[in-house]
């Protein structure tokens, strides 16, 4: 007897869109069953789903059919998801078919990206998946057709107006009225924050001890402007203008973030800093206190968001000899820029950006400076980076392409962690080409170059430790002539008038300047809270990756950022302007859920490896 067995078209003869539209009908089907093991078939072994709240109501991959089952056994049928489909035509590269898909939760709707390929059987299965939260239903944000009137035409039984309501909103908030959500932080963070926050209707604050929004950055040494290009930085709902420089200076970003909090009516408490935060487990609320402006207030909001940054707690070294050292000794952080310091001798301690642009500021004014390397450090071209790194999906070629702001965020979020680096290298491979004579020009002058513990550059080590790179602007050509001096070991003491190394090399020094970074973001929890529940939280940063700085295990999100936390009530938010406002929205759906009072069961919460 011949039986006769249906067989999927090869993949050479479908095209991306069919291959797409095939795989999504079988999802929707196998998520409809209530199986896990039937949508799991539907993934290769290694294969990676990403979900950033739609399903777990946390930040969190799965890896490998078994996490997937795990996972869809817990939220599968809770989550009520199906109406996936595809939004745009597919593509294909490497006979992987990609397309950016939307689908509905019992909560939400919500918008991803998956990319198949063909299994070793020939059917086509998911090799990464992205699901993300966009929005929940019956809690829109007011936009486009349903955007506020403004106006009132007809009779209106509250005659004030408009700029009347903004002002006895503000006089209420914090005293009569108590925010929901108080966020630690006005940098581009907070803002972004708060600004998802105002749209979504959730009372809220934010609170920062600077005179006005962008201060932070007004403060900062005179020469520094932003390193990433202006198509990687915008913030939610108001991109900058298509004029703005492709390098902001940084006074130029405190008045737009100053700018942005005002048109965007975010309740920003300015000249406030908080002084200590208590939860009780009974109620649910915090006990936050603060000084505005001289006044002492207390503040009981639900949740707590930490918004102070990676580069907010400052890393000072102790060293012996400091507190003989006659001259002036400051942090990167305070560093006020080279005209306080013509006819001195500075030395700088470090090698990574900010030590970079202070030294290039320095001898450019005139100024003996040496720069202290203690480890070896990543450098990268700017251009390079902009033309090879971020091309494809920030940059003014991209957008004339089609890629949207929206579309590269997607599109960078759908890399699963695991395996970015096997993504990166390639391109720093290129650029280590194109750029070679530039690298021994360096390491002819004696600077340790690395490209990380894999050779996958930047954006690895920015994630995995937040450190130990420089995007060059031109100091990297000042340190291979020999303008900004050189000096490389671990410092051993400080005395009267130098900076002694390990090898007893010692440094004539004024001025000694600590480019030494920022502690985890966790320090601000143990100032604030105590060292219980900044211990109770762990490290916050970092994958796990076990390279340098980055211990495992393998966490595959970042370490307690943007998600819920062992501590109840308290988020973690920051990071560049691209994760500030790409994250800001999932950050604001679990709080805006939370106060509407939806069931929100977290699944893969956080665990504590690391305390600090």
């Amino acid at each position: 007897m011949t039986q006769t067995i249906d067989r999927p078209a090869s993949v050479g003869e479908q095209t991306p869109n069919g291959r797409v539209d095939a795989w999504l009908e079988r999802f929707n089907a196998a998520l409809a069953s209530g199986d896990p093991a039937a949508v799991a078939d539907l993934f290769v072994a290694d294969s990676y789903w990403r979900d950033l709240v739609a399903f777990t109501w946390n930040l969190k991959t799965v890896e490998g059919r078994e996490e997937i089952i795990a996972m869809l056994s817990a939220r599968q049928r809770e989550t009520g998801a199906g109406g996936f489909a595809r939004t745009e035509d597919a593509s294909e590269d490497a006979g992987v078919a990609a397309a950016f898909i939307d689908f509905e939760t019992a909560v939400g709707r919500g918008d991803g990206l998956v990319r198949v390929r063909e299994d070793d059987d020939g059917v086509d299965r998911a090799w990464t998946l992205l699901t993300t939260l966009q929005e929940l239903k019956g809690h829109e944000e007011r936009t486009g057709f349903s955007r506020p009137m403004g106006a009132v035409h007809g009779s209106d039984p509250d005659p004030r107006s408009w700029a009347e309501k903004k002002e006895d909103e503000e006089a209420e908030l914090g005293r009569a009225v108590q925010p929901y959500v108080l966020v630690i932080g006005g940098g581009q963070g907070g803002i972004a924050l708060g600004a998802r926050l105002r749209q979504l209707g959730v009372p809220s604050i934010v609170v920062d001890k600077h005179d006005r929004p962008g201060d932070q950055w007004r403060g900062r040494y005179k020469t520094l402007c932003l390193h990433d290009p202006v198509w990687y930085d915008h913030l939610p709902y108001l991109p900058f203008p298509s004029n703005w420089p492709v390098f902001a200076p940084k006074d130029k970003i405190g008045d737009w973030l100053e700018f942005y909090t005002k048109v965007m009516e975010v309740p920003y408490w300015s000249k406030t800093e908080c002084t200590s935060a208590s939860y009780d487990d009974a109620t649910g609320k915090w006990t936050v206190e603060i000084v505005r402006d001289g006044e002492p207030m207390t503040l009981h909001p639900t949740q707590l968001v930490l918004a102070t940054g990676m580069s907010g707690k400052a890393n000072v070294p102790t060293f012996t000899g400091q507190d003989v050292f006659a001259g002036d000794q400051h942090h990167s952080s305070k560093h006020p820029g080279p005209d306080a310091y013509a006819g001195k001798k500075v030395v700088v301690i470090g090698a990574n950006n900010s030590a970079h642009d202070i030294c290039k500021a320095l001898v450019e004014a005139g100024i003996d400076t040496t720069m202290v390397q203690r480890s070896s450090t990543h450098i990268v071209k700017s251009d390079s980076l902009m033309e090879i790194g971020l091309g494809a999906l920030y940059s003014e070629q991209a957008v004339a392409d089609g890629m949207s702001t929206k579309k590269a965020d997607m599109t960078f979020a759908s890399l699963p962690y695991k395996i970015m680096h096997q993504f990166q290298i390639p391109l720093y491979d290129q650029i280590r080409e194109r750029d070679k004579d530039f690298y021994q020009r360096l390491e002819d002058a004696g600077f340790d170059l690395d490209f990380g513990d894999d050779d996958s550059g930047l954006f690895m080590k920015y994630l995995r430790r937040g450190s130990g790179y420089y995007i060059d602007v031109g100091a990297c050509e000042l340190v291979a002539d020999g303008t900004i001096k050189l000096a490389k070991g671990g410092v051993s003491h400080l005395t009267e008038n130098s900076v002694v190394l390990d090898d007893g090399t010692e440094l004539d020094a004024d001025v000694v300047v600590y480019a030494t970074g920022y502690g985890s973001m966790n320090g601000w929890a143990a100032d604030l809270m105590g060292q219980e529940i900044a211990d109770r939280v762990g490290k916050v940063w970092g994958l796990g990756s076990e390279t340098t700085k980055d211990p495992g295990p393998w966490e595959g999100e970042q370490r307690n950022m943007w998600k819920p936390t062992q501590q109840p009530g308290l988020w973690f938010h920051g990071g560049n302007l691209h994760q500030s406002r790409h994250y800001s929205l999932y950050l604001a759906l679990q709080l805006k859920a939370r106060i509407e009072g939806l069931d929100t069961p977290v699944y893969g919460l956080q665990e504590v490896h690391h305390l600090s």
